[in-house]
């Protein structure tokens, strides 16, 4: 009689812990081919994105679509902008990667940035207005922090075939391609390192929003054309 009273209880469990398996292998399986959730943690790209907001992150929309100037996009860094040594990357700790994959803490090997420089685009730091001009031609930059300049350091960098030029919106406070000019990659992101684009800010709740993307625009070129 008590094993019989005990039987439902062990199916019980079972059938719970199977049930919480599958739903991790789903979330696994979504989060690898869709969606992927990702915490920021610093104030890099203020005001867009602020420290400690979870975003949405959608690992399709450049499936359909190249990457494009002005494009946020979240990428691993490993060989550009993170250490070269860094090549365990965010599962080098067991718990570390835990909070990651729940979206609590940041990577040390991925990092949110915008696109300024595509393939080909020679960027350049700054005209008499205090602009970045991209193939010669001034950028309109809404996006920076108010009170930021677009950069106080002068640079001149051309961007190779396959990889891409980006900086943070709080440009203050911003380490990305400007500080690696002489680095290895010379902080050029391989195009092929870009895991997707952020769509919704989802964490906190107060600031849960749709993360624009800059309409489609013609080529910078030198005549402007």
């Amino acid at each position: 009689m008590d094993q019989t009273k005990r039987q439902p209880r062990k199916t019980g469990w079972r059938f719970v812990f199977l049930a919480l398996v599958l739903a991790i292998a789903v979330s696994g399986l979504v989060r690898a081919l869709w969606l992927d959730v990702y915490f920021i943690p610093s104030a890099s790209m203020e005001p867009v994105l602020e420290g400690g907001d979870r975003i949405l992150v959608s690992r399709t929309d450049f499936r359909s679509e190249p990457v494009r100037r002005g494009d946020i996009v979240v990428f691993d860094g490993r060989g550009t902008f993170a250490p070269l040594n860094s090549g365990k990357g965010p599962l080098a700790d067991g718990a570390s990667a835990i909070t990651q994959w729940l979206g609590l803490t940041g990577s040390d090997t991925t990092y949110v940035k915008r696109i300024i420089g595509l393939p080909g685009d020679t960027v350049v730091c700054c005209d008499a207005d205090g602009k970045i001009t991209v193939n010669g031609q001034p950028l309109d930059e809404p996006y920076i922090f108010p009170g930021d300049a677009p950069s106080t350091g002068k640079f001149s960098a051309e961007v190779p075939d396959g990889r891409l030029w980006l900086l943070g919106d709080h440009r203050s406070l911003s380490a990305d391609s400007r500080s690696l000019l002489g680095a290895p990659g010379g902080g050029m992101v391989p195009v092929d390192r870009v895991i997707g684009r952020p769509v919704q800010i989802i964490w906190p709740l107060d600031r849960f929003a749709e993360v624009p993307r800059p309409p489609a625009a013609g080529p910078l070129t030198e005549n402007g054309q």
